[in-house]
Protein backbone atom coordinates (compact mmCIF):
# COMPACT_ATOMS: atom_id res chain seq x y z
CA UNK A 1 0.00 0.00 0.00
CA UNK A 2 1.38 3.40 -0.97
CA UNK A 3 1.05 6.05 1.73
CA UNK A 4 -0.41 9.37 0.54
CA UNK A 5 1.98 12.19 1.44
CA UNK A 6 1.51 15.91 0.84
CA UNK A 7 4.75 17.86 0.34
CA UNK A 8 4.46 21.59 1.07
CA UNK A 9 7.32 23.92 0.17
CA UNK A 10 7.53 27.26 -1.61
CA UNK A 11 10.69 26.14 -3.46
CA UNK A 12 9.66 24.31 -6.62
CA UNK A 13 13.07 22.69 -7.05
CA UNK A 14 12.80 21.20 -3.55
CA UNK A 15 9.31 19.88 -4.33
CA UNK A 16 10.51 18.26 -7.56
CA UNK A 17 13.54 16.71 -5.88
CA UNK A 18 11.57 15.37 -2.90
CA UNK A 19 8.76 14.10 -5.12
CA UNK A 20 11.08 12.05 -7.32
CA UNK A 21 13.04 10.77 -4.34
CA UNK A 22 9.96 9.70 -2.33
CA UNK A 23 8.08 8.22 -5.29
CA UNK A 24 11.08 5.94 -5.86
CA UNK A 25 10.70 4.84 -2.23
CA UNK A 26 7.09 3.84 -2.72
CA UNK A 27 5.16 6.88 -1.48
CA UNK A 28 2.15 8.41 -3.27
CA UNK A 29 3.13 12.10 -3.52
CA UNK A 30 1.09 15.26 -4.01
CA UNK A 31 2.70 18.70 -3.83
CA UNK A 32 1.60 22.15 -2.70
CA UNK A 33 3.50 25.40 -3.26
CA UNK A 34 2.04 27.30 -0.28
CA UNK A 35 0.16 26.87 2.97
CA UNK A 36 -3.04 28.05 1.32
CA UNK A 37 -2.58 25.56 -1.55
CA UNK A 38 -1.95 22.78 0.99
CA UNK A 39 -5.14 23.54 2.91
CA UNK A 40 -7.24 23.43 -0.27
CA UNK A 41 -5.79 20.00 -1.12
CA UNK A 42 -6.27 18.72 2.43
CA UNK A 43 -9.95 19.70 2.33
CA UNK A 44 -10.40 17.59 -0.83
CA UNK A 45 -8.16 14.59 -0.08
CA UNK A 46 -7.02 12.56 2.88
CA UNK A 47 -3.25 12.50 3.33
CA UNK A 48 -1.68 10.23 5.92
CA UNK A 49 1.26 12.57 6.46
CA UNK A 50 2.24 16.10 5.46
CA UNK A 51 5.87 17.16 5.06
CA UNK A 52 5.60 20.90 5.71
CA UNK A 53 8.19 23.62 5.22
CA UNK A 54 8.21 26.12 8.10
CA UNK A 55 9.41 29.26 6.34
CA UNK A 56 7.10 30.21 3.46
CA UNK A 57 5.72 33.54 2.25
CA UNK A 58 2.12 34.24 3.16
CA UNK A 59 0.88 31.52 5.50
CA UNK A 60 3.94 30.05 7.22
CA UNK A 61 4.34 26.45 8.33
CA UNK A 62 3.20 27.03 11.92
CA UNK A 63 -0.04 28.70 10.79
CA UNK A 64 -0.56 25.98 8.19
CA UNK A 65 -0.02 23.30 10.85
CA UNK A 66 -2.68 24.92 13.06
CA UNK A 67 -5.19 24.85 10.22
CA UNK A 68 -4.33 21.27 9.18
CA UNK A 69 -5.01 20.10 12.72
CA UNK A 70 -8.39 21.89 12.70
CA UNK A 71 -9.43 20.38 9.35
CA UNK A 72 -7.95 16.87 9.69
CA UNK A 73 -6.65 16.37 13.25
CA UNK A 74 -5.41 12.82 12.62
CA UNK A 75 -3.08 13.89 9.82
CA UNK A 76 0.53 13.55 10.92
CA UNK A 77 2.79 16.51 10.10
CA UNK A 78 6.57 16.62 9.89
CA UNK A 79 7.99 20.14 9.91
CA UNK A 80 10.89 20.81 7.53
CA UNK A 81 13.06 23.86 7.99
CA UNK A 82 16.39 25.34 7.10
CA UNK A 83 15.87 28.02 9.70
CA UNK A 84 15.07 25.82 12.65
CA UNK A 85 15.26 27.01 16.17
CA UNK A 86 14.38 25.17 19.32
CA UNK A 87 11.47 27.58 19.75
CA UNK A 88 9.95 26.76 16.34
CA UNK A 89 10.44 23.02 16.86
CA UNK A 90 8.80 23.13 20.29
CA UNK A 91 5.94 25.26 19.01
CA UNK A 92 5.29 22.84 16.16
CA UNK A 93 5.40 19.82 18.47
CA UNK A 94 3.05 21.56 20.94
CA UNK A 95 0.62 22.18 18.07
CA UNK A 96 0.60 18.49 17.19
CA UNK A 97 3.46 18.01 14.72
CA UNK A 98 4.78 14.46 14.68
CA UNK A 99 8.41 15.53 14.32
CA UNK A 100 10.70 17.92 12.48
CA UNK A 101 13.78 17.82 10.23
CA UNK A 102 16.32 20.53 9.54
CA UNK A 103 17.60 21.27 6.03
CA UNK A 104 19.90 19.92 4.84
CA UNK A 105 18.44 16.63 6.01
CA UNK A 106 19.61 13.05 5.83
CA UNK A 107 17.50 11.27 3.20
CA UNK A 108 17.37 8.01 5.15
CA UNK A 109 16.20 9.89 8.24
CA UNK A 110 13.49 11.59 6.19
CA UNK A 111 12.19 8.26 4.87
CA UNK A 112 12.31 6.70 8.35
CA UNK A 113 10.37 9.60 9.91
CA UNK A 114 7.78 9.54 7.12
CA UNK A 115 7.26 5.80 7.58
CA UNK A 116 6.95 6.18 11.37
CA UNK A 117 4.44 9.01 10.95
CA UNK A 118 2.40 6.91 8.51
CA UNK A 119 2.44 3.93 10.88
CA UNK A 120 1.33 6.12 13.78
CA UNK A 121 -1.58 7.46 11.73
CA UNK A 122 -2.65 3.97 10.69
CA UNK A 123 -2.45 2.73 14.29
CA UNK A 124 -4.50 5.72 15.46
CA UNK A 125 -7.16 5.01 12.85
CA UNK A 126 -7.47 1.49 14.28
CA UNK A 127 -7.65 2.82 17.84
CA UNK A 128 -4.24 1.45 18.77
CA UNK A 129 -1.99 3.70 20.81
CA UNK A 130 1.37 3.32 19.04
CA UNK A 131 3.21 4.50 22.15
CA UNK A 132 2.03 1.43 24.08
CA UNK A 133 3.01 -1.15 21.50
CA UNK A 134 5.93 -3.18 22.86
CA UNK A 135 8.99 -3.37 20.67
CA UNK A 136 9.60 -6.77 19.15
CA UNK A 137 12.28 -8.53 21.12
CA UNK A 138 14.49 -11.01 19.30
CA UNK A 139 13.84 -14.56 20.36
CA UNK A 140 16.43 -16.08 22.65
CA UNK A 141 18.15 -19.15 21.29
CA UNK A 142 16.92 -22.39 22.90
Amino acid sequence: MKHKILLVDDEETMLKYLSRFLIKRGFDITTAISGEDALEKIKKQDFITVLLDVLMPGMDGIDTLREIKKIKPMTEVIMLTGHASVKVAIEGMNLGAFDYLMKPFNRDELVAKLRMACEKRLFNEKGINAVNIPEMMPEKPA
